[in-house]
């Protein structure tokens, strides 16, 4: 059999991920501004994930981070994205290849995407079908994790948000 040439499954993941990078290397170079702010989702056990052991145990199969008003020392390349997040109040550095990224949002203009990895198979991508966000149903951002270095008293801690936040029920 003649393998097809023509990978438009896999031409189409790289586009999308293209995506993440250009929105990712936006703010690390300009900060975030407006209502902007992203939710991104990634399998933890993923090669080149780099987190802290509480969180693998925490988060065994999948976690979401917020980049909104806490983040520091993000740094974009090719392969992937590092950032410095507060959990607990204290600093820890994630290290995210862009192949373990299973999904993206932007709630604040309704901007959403799912992606596979590259260890997930179709019946694992198709379990993840999440809907559309609306910024209007989006969790409150109670405990995001910022780079703001605003007053204190107005600064907000980190949580993780579950992925089944965003789920049909």
């Amino acid at each position: 059999m003649v393998e097809d040439k023509f990978q438009y499954d896999i031409w189409f993941e790289e586009a999308l991920r293209q995506v993440i990078h250009r929105s990712l290397a936006l703010i690390a170079d300009e900060g975030l501004y407006g209502d902007h702010h992203f939710y991104v989702t990634f399998k933890t056990e993923n090669t080149g994930v780099r987190i802290p052991p509480y969180l693998s145990e925490q988060h065994p199969d999948e976690m979401t981070i917020v980049l909104q008003h806490q983040f520091d020392n993000l740094t974009v390349t090719e392969q992937g994205f590092s950032v410095e997040l507060r959990f607990n109040g204290k600093p820890e550095k994630l290290e995210i290849p862009f192949d373990a990224v299973t999904s993206f949002a932007d709630p604040s203009v309704n901007f959403g995407l799912q992606l596979k990895t590259l260890e997930m198979d179709e019946e694992d991508f198709e379990a993840l079908s999440i809907d559309p966000v609306n910024s209007s149903d989006a969790p409150s951002p109670k405990n995001l994790v910022s780079s703001d270095k605003g007053d204190k008293k107005n600064r907000k801690t980190g949580e993780v948000i579950a992925l089944d936040t965003f789920r049909k029920k």
